[in-house]
C-alpha cells in the first residue's frame, strides 16, 4: 500500500473511524461495504481510551448532540477495538482486496500498529501539536498522512519539521486539508487552503482532503482542485447512535462518491490541448469549407460575395479565405460546391 496514485486515480480512504460502535461484526461489515463501494483503503481508529483522555475531559458539542451526556472517556471506552479485532479486520481486508489503515491516538497504539507492520501511518488533526507523538511516528521509516484540521500554516510547518528531524523526509508526507467539525459548515471548508499548503510545501508527497461535510460534492470539488487523496467518513446506517454517524455517508452514497471522483479524476486529463481520439471523426462534420455562394464560371476572379463557408470541412478551410479571394476560378462551380 502506498499513497502514490496512477495518473487517472485518486486514492480514496473510506473512514470507518469508530462508526462500528465497538462491534467487531459491524467493523467487518464496514470492510465489505467499503470494498463494494470501490474505495482503496478503509481506515479505523486505534486507541486505549485511558491513554487518550482524562477522566473529566468534556465532549465536543457535536458529540453531546450525537451521544448525549457522559464524559469523553465513557464514550470512547465503548468504541475501542481490541488487538484480536484488529487482526480479524486486517484479515477481512486481505480477503476483500482493500488496504487496511488505522489512526493511532496514543503512544501505545503507535507501537501496536507498528507491530502489525503498517507501512503508512495516519496522524489525526488533534495530534498535530503532540511533539513526542510526531517524533515517534517520524522515526518509524513509514509513509505518513497528516491531517491538518484546526491548524495554522505555521503549525503545519512545525509538524513537518519535527517529523523530518525524526527521520521522515517531506517526500514521504501527504498533507490533508481538513475542517474539524461534524458536520463541517460549507462556508468554513476553505478548499483553497489545500492549494496554499501545496504551494507552501512543494516537497511533500501529495496533497489531499479529509472531508467532514454532508454529501459528496466537496470531495469531488477537491479532486477538481488537485487533491490526489480523499478521506471521507462512512457508516452502515446514519441513524445509529454514536459521535460521527450524522456526518457520514451511507454505503450507497460512498459508492456514488467513489464513482464521481473516478469520473472527475479521469476527466482532468494531462493538460495538453489537442484533439482527442473521439473528436477526430467529428472534425470534418463540425467544421466548414469554402464553397460557392452562387454559380461561378471558370476564369472569373473570385470575390468575397461569390463564396461562403459551409459544412462539411472536407475542402479548403475558411482559414485560407484571403488566399481564395482574388484568385481565378480553375473551373465552373455550382452553388454550394467546394472551391478547389
Amino acid at each position: 500500500m502506498s499513497t502514490d496514485c496512477n495518473e487517472s486515480q485518486v486514492l480514496i480512504i473510506a473512514e470507518a473511524g469508530v462508526n462500528h460502535n465497538g462491534s467487531l461484526q459491524k467493523a467487518l461489515e464496514m470492510v465489505d461495504a467499503a470494498a463494494d463501494a470501490g474505495a482503496d483503503i478503509i481506515k479505523f481508529q486505534t486507541f486505549k481510551a485511558v491513554n487518550l483522555v482524562t477522566a473529566d475531559a468534556a465532549k465536543a458539542d457535536y458529540q453531546k448532540v450525537n451521544t448525549g451526556g457522559g464524559s469523553q472517556l465513557e464514550m470512547l471506552s465503548a468504541l475501542e477495538l481490541d488487538d484480536m479485532a484488529h487482526e480479524k479486520i486486517i484479515e477481512r481486508c486481505r480477503q476483500r482486496d482493500i488496504s487496511f489503515l488505522s489512526t493511532p491516538f496514543d503512544i501505545e497504539s503507535v507501537h501496536f500498529l507498528k507491530s502489525l507492520d503498517m507501512k503508512i501511518f495516519k496522524i489525526p488533526s488533534g495530534e498535530i501539536t503532540n511533539l513526542p507523538y510526531l517524533r515517534l511516528i517520524g522515526s518509524l521509516g513509514v509513509e505518513i498522512i497528516l491531517s491538518t484540521g484546526m491548524s495554522t500554516l505555521g503549525e503545519v510547518e512545525q509538524a513537518i519539521d519535527i517529523i523530518e528531524l525524526a527521520g521522515t523526509p517531506p517526500s514521504d508526507i501527504t498533507l490533508l486539508h481538513c475542517t474539524t467539525e461534524y458536520p463541517a459548515p460549507m462556508s468554513e471548508v476553505n478548499l483553497m487552503a489545500m492549494l496554499t499548503m501545496a504551494s507552501a510545501f512543494p516537497a511533500i508527497r501529495a496533497i489531499g482532503y479529509s472531508d467532514h461535510t454532508q454529501g459528496i460534492e466537496i470531495p469531488v470539488a477537491a479532486v477538481a482542485l488537485g487533491a490526489t487523496v480523499i478521506e471521507k467518513h462512512f457508516t452502515l446506517d446514519r441513524s445509529l447512535p454514536g459521535p460521527d454517524h450524522a456526518a457520514s455517508l451511507e454505503p450507497d452514497e460512498l459508492a456514488a462518491m467513489v464513482k464521481a471522483i473516478r469520473n472527475v479524476s479521469d476527466a482532468l486529463g494531462d493538460g495538453s490541448k489537442k484533439p482527442t481520439p473521439s473528436e477526430s471523426g467529428n472534425r470534418n462534420v463540425a467544421r466548414k469549407s469554402i464553397v460557392a455562394a452562387r454559380a461561378i464560371s471558370r476564369g472569373q476572379t473570385i470575390t468575397e460575395d461569390m463564396i461562403t463557408a459551409k459544412r462539411p470541412g472536407t475542402g479548403i478551410s475558411p482559414m485560407r479565405w484571403d488566399e481564395v479571394v482574388g484568385s481565378i476560378a480553375s473551373r465552373d462551380f455550382l452553388k454550394d460546391q467546394q472551391i478547389v
